[in-house]
């Protein structure tokens, strides 16, 4: 501790009040200034080479690989080094949150890393300004520890932001998905009964729920897509489950794969697995409805003993506090008197 209050004084001494802040805002642009070139600098693949000789050798380009080229109107893509995880593994779980939260687009990782940098830095930025001009328009002064919350506090709120609302979105979005799910069992089951396909199903699904349930239409629609594609079946069911995140939709999808490995109905197994389901919602609703009274004890008894004490207790205290005052009030009365 003395090293630094020597250190903080020897600051102050060379920068004015302001050198601590000073050094800290010097020292991270160093930083960034060291990193970013190593962060951006990218190493060429070998297999891109093997790419591009082979794309100047070809007269022709296929119209798949047209489509899978990178939009010209992405404009964080040749940032997309230092905005995207280089581990497969990391990256697969960040893209795959993303999936969960709704977010499907190709570049969602990298707008979302992109995000976390902009906000942390603009609201860094923030707080270097509002510590600069607290300490103006004040005269006492600031200690290190104060001052250093302040900047980066509000950095490390505007990082960890977009972590919260991603993850906020994922439950909601899993909820929903998860009580609309038995709805969209049984009218699957209608539709197979009916005659339709089980792929038709899918797309019947997709469509009559995009009205009440968004995010499942979406998956649904999103399943029936890649179906459409030419994608193996068991393949696109896996994806959707994995997709989800959901423990029904989990088991729905081993329903169908062991259906079709096995030969049986699909009728017969939607049948027997939205029954399931729809006892099950009604088991959640019953779990739910068991645990209101718990909760609503400790607001029952904030709002109303302390209501039911004021009105039982009450004139009493007031007419004691009433007597006691008045016989309090006569004593010294008497006693003014008596010594005059």
């Amino acid at each position: 501790m003395s090293y630094v209050a020597a250190l903080n004084d020897r600051l102050v001494g060379l920068l004015g009040p302001f050198g601590p802040l000073i050094a800290v805002g010097m020292l991270g642009v160093v930083l960034i200034l060291i990193s970013l070139p190593a962060m951006l600098a990218r190493r060429k693949d070998p297999l891109d080479r093997l790419r591009e000789r082979e794309t100047k050798a070809a007269t022709v380009e296929d119209k798949a690989s047209r489509l899978r080229r990178a939009d010209g109107n992405d404009k964080l893509e040749k940032y997309s080094n230092f905005l995207e995880p280089q581990d497969a593994q990391e990256y697969s779980a960040v893209r795959l949150k993303l999936l969960r939260a709704g977010y499907q687009s190709k570049n969602a990782v990298r707008v979302f890393h992109f995000a976390q940098f902009a906000l942390g830095l603009g609201l860094l930025v923030l707080g270097v300004l509002y510590t600069v001009y607290k300490s103006t328009m004040t005269d006492a002064e600031m200690s290190t520890t104060s001052m250093a919350m302040q900047v980066l506090g509000p950095g490390l709120v505007g990082y960890m932001l977009p972590k919260y609302w991603v993850t906020r979105r994922v439950q909601s979005r899993t909820e929903a998905i998860t009580n609309a799910f038995p709805d969209s069992l049984d009218m699957m089951l209608v539709c197979v009964e009916a005659g339709q396909s089980l792929d038709q199903s899918i797309v019947r699904v997709a469509k009559e729920f995009r009205s009440g349930f968004p995010d499942l239409a979406d998956e649904f629609e999103m399943v029936s897509f890649e179906l459409k594609a030419g994608k193996d079946k068991v393949q696109v069911l896996r994806d959707f489950s994995e997709r989800c995140g959901v423990t029904d939709i989990a088991s729905f999808v081993t329903v169908l794969v062991q259906s079709q490995q096995f030969g049986t109905s699909i009728a017969d197994a939607l049948r027997v697995y939205a029954f399931e389901m729809r006892d099950k919602r009604v088991m959640r609703a019953e779990e739910k409805a068991n645990t209101l009274p718990t909760k609503m004890t400790l607001a029952t008894m904030l709002l109303t003993v302390p209501p039911l004490l004021l009105i039982l207790i009450g004139p009493s205290v007031f007419n004691i506090a009433t007597v006691l005052g008045g016989g309090m009030a006569g004593v010294q009365d008497g006693s003014t008197d008596g010594q005059q």
